[in-house]
C-alpha cells in the first residue's frame, strides 16, 4: 500500500512527528523500544492518542516507565528498586510495524504500531545497550578528533590534513542468516549434512512458499528504506517435497539477507526491526524461522557477519574512508586501518563475551563450518590482491575501484549477538590501536601485524601471531592454532572469565565510561544465569532423552560386533545418566555444580557432557545400522 507511513526520519521535529502521525489514522499504537543487556527489545501497545496528548512527556522520559527487574538489567534494577524510565530517541529512524492480519475498519488499512527507539534510565543514569553504544561513539569520536589535531599527517592518509577534520562517521552493517522450516517437522540431519558437504545448496534457487516469503521480505524491507542489497540461499538445507495437493512439505532451508550499512547506532536498530519483518513475513506463509546460532548440531549455523567502517568529514564536506590508504596498490590500508584491526585483535578477549554469550553461540564456533575460532586476520598476499579468506576472525575487505568500500568484517557474530555492546567494545578497542598506530608508518605497521609468534613487537603481544593468509582450519593443527592465536573458550563461563583474566583488555573497552563495570557485571551475570538455567532446564533434559532413546535393539542375529558396540554404548549411557548410592552420573554432577555455584567445575563437566553425548550418538548410529 503506497499511502502507508513506514518511517519517520531521524531528527524529525515534534511538529513534524505530530503531523505525520495525525495524517495516518491507521497508526493506532506506539511502542517504546528499549534494549536490555541481553539485546532483548521491549514492546508494548500504548494508544496513539496518549502519545499525541503527552508527547512532551515522552521526549522527557516521564511518560512511560517499565519494570527493570523483568528485563536483563541484572544487579541494576532489582525487585525493591525496579522503576526504569524510557525517554525516546529522536536521533534515529522510527519504524511503523503493520499488522497484516488485522485491518482497521475505518481506513481499510492494516493497523500500525509506531516503534520508537528509547533509552532505559535507572536512578538518573542510562543503563541500556543503546545508550552504551551512543555514548561510546561520542567518546571515540572526541578522541579521534583530538588525534587528528595532534597528528595532522598520518601515514597512508597524507591526502588529509588533520586540521581540516571536523567530524567522524562510524558505519556498520550486519548480514542476517536464518533457517526456515515447516513447523513441527523433524529435520533430516544426515541428509542435509551430505547436501552441505556436496555444496548443493549455496545460492540454489528458492521455490514455492520460501521463494514467495523471501521476495516479499526484500520488497517489504525496501519500503522502510533499508536498501536491500541481496537475498539468497545459504549452505544449509535440503530439497522440499511436494504433497498430493501440490503444496511444499518438509521445508528446511538456510537463507541470508543483506542490506545497506548505516551509522553504528542506526545499524543496530535496523537489525532488530529486520528480524521482526523476516519473522512475520515467513510466518504469514506458514513457515517457521530460527535465528539461533546453531539450531541443528552437525549443520551450518547462522552467522551475522558484522562490518565495521570509519570515515572522516573535512571542512569542505567531503567524506574520507579512514581505513583506505591513499595508494591502494602500495598499502593494504592506512595507519588508522592498521591501528583499528590491531586494536580489535589484541583486545578481542574482552570483546568475545559480548559476541558469544550463549550455549548456542559457542556451539556454532566449531572448526569446519566456516565459523571462526581463532583471533587472526587476513589482508591478502599483496596490496593489489584483496583477500577473501573466510577462515579468519576479522577480515579486511577492499575494492580497489571503490575507496569507500574498505572495512573490516567480524565473522564470529550471530543473529542474537547484542550488536550494540559488540560495536561499543569494537570501536573502543580500535581506538586503542589507532592511538599507537598514528606514530608509525604503514610499513612498520604491516611488519607489526605480520610478525611471528615469539617476535617482540611495539604493540601486539610477543607470543602470539595475528595474521595468516592460510586456511586456518586445514593448514594448522588444533594445537598449532591454540599456540599461535590463543585457545578459544569452550563454554559461556570460560568466555565470561575473560573479563577477570584480562583486566588490561577490559580497561581498554571501558575507557570511555559508557561500557563500565556496572554494565559489564549486569551483562555477565545475566548471561551466566541464562547459561545455568538453559543447561538445567533444557540441554540436560534433551541429552537425557538422547540417552533414553539409545536402547538395545532386539534381533535374532547378533554378532560379536553388535555385542561389543552395545556394551560400550550402555557404559556411556550409565556414565552420563545413571546414579547409584556411591556414584553420581555426569548429569547429576553437572546439575549439582551449577546449583552450588561451582561454575568452574560445571564448565568442565559441560564440555565432557558434550563429548560423551556426541560419542554416544556416533556409536549408536553405527550399532543401529548393523542390525537387521
Amino acid at each position: 500500500m503506497e499511502d502507508l507511513l513506514y518511517v519517520i526520519p531521524a531528527n524529525s521535529s515534534k511538529e513534524e512527528v505530530l503531523e505525520l502521525v495525525k495524517s495516518h489514522p491507521e497508526i493506532k499504537f506506539v511502542s517504546l523500544v528499549g534494549v536490555d543487556m541481553a539485546g532483548n527489545d521491549t514492546d508494548e501497545k500504548i494508544p496513539v492518542r496518549i502519545f499525541l496528548k503527552d508527547i512532551d512527556d515522552f521526549y522527557a522520559g516521564t511518560a512511560v516507565q517499565t519494570d527493570g527487574s523483568s528485563v536483563v538489567l541484572t544487579g541494576i534494577a532489582t525487585l525493591n528498586n525496579a522503576k526504569v524510565d524510557m525517554p525516546i530517541d529522536p536521533s534515529v529512524n522510527w519504524f511503523v510495524d503493520y499488522n497484516m492480519e488485522y485491518y482497521d475498519d475505518e481506513t481499510g488499512k492494516p493497523v500500525g504500531t509506531l516503534r520508537i527507539p528509547s533509552f532505559l534510565v535507572h536512578e538518573g543514569k542510562r543503563v541500556d545497550s543503546r545508550a552504551v553504544l551512543a555514548d561510546s561513539m561520542e567518546f571515540v569520536k572526541k578522541e579521534l578528533l583530538k588525534l587528528f589535531q595532534e597528528n595532522p599527517k598520518m601515514s597512508g592518509l597524507e591526502s588529509i590534513d588533520g586540521n581540516d577534520v571536523v567530524d567522524i562517521s562510524f558505519t556498520s552493517a550486519t548480514e542476517l542468516e536464518f533457517w526456515v522450516k515447516t513447523p513441527l517437522e523433524e529435520a533430516a540431519i544426515e541428509e542435509m549434512s551430505a547436501s552441505q558437504v556436496m555444496q548443493e545448496q549455496y545460492w540454489e534457487r528458492t521455490h514455492g512458499a520460501v521463494r514467495t516469503a523471501m521476495e516479499n521480505c526484500l520488497l517489504e524491507l525496501d519500503k522502510y528504506g533499508f536498501s536491500v542489497e541481496m537475498g539468497h540461499k545459504e549452505v544449509g538445507g535440503l530439497k522440499a517435497q511436494i504433497d498430493e495437493n501440490g503444496h511444499m512439505t518438509h521445508v528446511c532451508e538456510q537463507l541470508e539477507i543483506d542490506w545497506r550499512f548505516a551509522d553504528a547506532l542506526q545499524a543496530a536498530d535496523n537489525e532488530i526491526f529486520v528480524r521482526t519483518v523476516v519473522k512475520e513475513v515467513f510466518r504469514s506463509m506458514g513457515l517457521e524461522v530460527s535465528f539461533k546460532a546453531k539450531p541443528m548440531i552437525g549443520l551450518a549455523g547462522n552467522g551475522e557477519h558484522t562490518h565495521i567502517g570509519m570515515a572522516a568529514i573535512t571542512k569542505d564536506g567531503k567524506l574520507h574512508n579512514l581505513f583506505t590508504a591513499d595508494d591502494q596498490l602500495k598499502d593494504f590500508m592506512s595507519s588508522v586501518g592498521y591501528g583499528a584491526i590491531m586494536g580489535l585483535l589484541k583486545n578481542y578477549e574482552s570483546i568475545n563475551p559480548f559476541v558469544s554469550a550463549t550455549n548456542d553461540s559457542l556451539n556454532r564456533l566449531k572448526p569446519g563450518f566456516e565459523a571462526p575460532v581463532c583471533i587472526v586476520t587476513s589482508l591478502g598476499h599483496k596490496p593489489d590482491q584483496p583477500s577473501r579468506n573466510r577462515t579468519i576472525l576479522a577480515g579486511l575487505i577492499r575494492d580497489l575501484g571503490n575507496p569507500y568500500a574498505t572495512r573490516f568484517e567480524l565473522r564470529a557474530c550471530n543473529p542474537y549477538t547484542n550488536t550494540y555492546l559488540v560495536l561499543a567494545a569494537i570501536y573502543s578497542a580500535c581506538l586503542d590501536g589507532i592511538k599507537v598506530a598514528v606514530k608509525h608508518t604503514t610499513a612498520e605497521l604491516l611488519a607489526e601485524l605480520s610478525k611471528e609468534a615469539g617476535e617482540e613487537g611495539f604493540y601486539l603481544e610477543k607470543d602470539r601471531a595475528y595474521r595468516s593468509e592460510k586456511d586456518v582450519f586445514e593448514d594448522y593443527t588444533e594445537e598449532e592454532r591454540d599456540r599461535l592465536f590463543g585457545a578459544p573458550p569452550a563454554t559461556v563461563w570460560e568466555n565470561m572469565q575473560n573479563f577477570e583474566n584480562y583486566p588490561e583488555k577490559k580497561a581498554v573497552i571501558t575507557s570511555g565510561g559508557a561500557l563500565n563495570d556496572q554494565i559489564i557485571n549486569a551483562f555477565r551475570d545475566g548471561a551466566l544465569i541464562r547459561w545455568k538455567t538453559e543447561l538445567i532446564a533444557r540441554i540436560i533434559p534433551e541429552n537425557r532423552d538422547i540417552v533414553r532413546k539409545a536402547r538395545e535393539i532386539k534381533s535374532d542375529f547378533v554378532t560379536d560386533q553388535d555385542s561389543y558396540n552395545w556394551n560400550k554404548i550402555n557404559g556411556i549411557r550409565t556414565y552420563l545418566a545413571k546414579d547409584s548410592i556411591d556414584e553420581k552420573s555426569l548429569f547429576t554432577l553437572l546439575i549439582n555444580a551449577l546449583n552450588e555455584g561451582d561454575y568452574a567445575t560445571a564448565s568442565g563437566l559441560q564440555v565432557e557432557m558434550y563429548d560423551k553425548v556426541e560419542e554416544l550418538k556416533v556409536l549408536y548410529d553405527s550399532y543401529s545400522k548393523n542390525m537387521i
